[in-house]
């Protein structure tokens, strides 16, 4: 990461998890893709500091999933394979189709109206043309459904699997043309869980989680480099 990739400089304390934050959103935007190099030097003089948090936000990151450790070499973002993400969306199934019917078993009013602003935020951020933000109020979307469910555990399994997805969760916004196309399928998530049906609920999270889970494996697909055709054995050499 030799060119400035626009980290901002910090300037308050708790200085590890700044970084961490900001490298991070780095990767979620694309800014940093899969495969690069994380270069401590030049992080450090983006950001107007020492090395030494930006090695310590780089250990917290790869212990996250988000980097991996080449010896000799530092570290780099994490490259995720199709089948990496079709297990990570596999297990958020499990995660989302319990935490969405407990949510609407426990739902109050409050919940309710956190859930319908995200909604609403969603659609102004569509409406100003920002897919990395409109992909992180989705994210913030399904926390606040896991956090609605009332199981702290489960809300910490469902950060751990976004924790991996965030390096993938920008593909998400390159699988519409239209930007409002984001908000608009969580739509239905929400009223079923406003109608408290349990297989109604299960069936369009199925359906909005499993969506996104083929278009993002399918896209990885085609992003992956294909090899050489196979040689032909039986072919003469000139």
């Amino acid at each position: 990461m030799s060119q400035p990739v626009g980290l901002p400089v910090l300037a308050e304390s708790d200085l590890v998890r700044q970084v961490a934050r900001r490298l991070t959103d780095a990767i979620v935007q694309g800014r940093l893709p899969p495969g690069a190099k994380v270069a401590e030097a030049a992080v450090a003089r983006e950001l107007g500091i020492s090395r030494a948090p930006v090695r310590e936000a780089a250990r917290l990151l790869e212990s996250q999933g988000l980097l991996m450790a080449s010896p000799r070499r530092g570290f780099f973002v994490r490259e995720l394979s199709a089948r990496d993400v079709d297990e990570l969306y596999a297990l958020r199934l499990c995660v989302e189709r319990h935490a969405a019917v407990e949510a609407a078993r426990r739902l109050t009013p409050e919940t309710r109206a956190a859930l319908r602003r995200q909604l609403d935020l969603m659609r102004d951020l569509a409406r100003r043309d920002d897919p990395a933000t409109i992909v992180e109020a989705d994210y913030q979307f399904h926390r606040l459904i896991c956090e609605a469910a009332g199981n702290a555990r489960l809300l910490r399994l469902f950060d751990g699997l976004a924790s991996e997805l965030r390096i993938v969760i920008g593909l998400i916004g390159r699988l519409y043309d239209d930007p409002d196309e984001i908000a608009r399928t969580h739509e239905p998530v929400l009223a079923a869980i406003e109608a408290g049906h349990p297989e109604r609920i299960v069936a369009h999270v199925d359906h909005h989680i499993g969506v996104a889970r083929r278009e993002v494996v399918r896209l990885l697909e085609s992003l992956t480099p294909q090899g050489p055709p196979p040689r032909n054995e039986t072919s003469e050499t000139p």
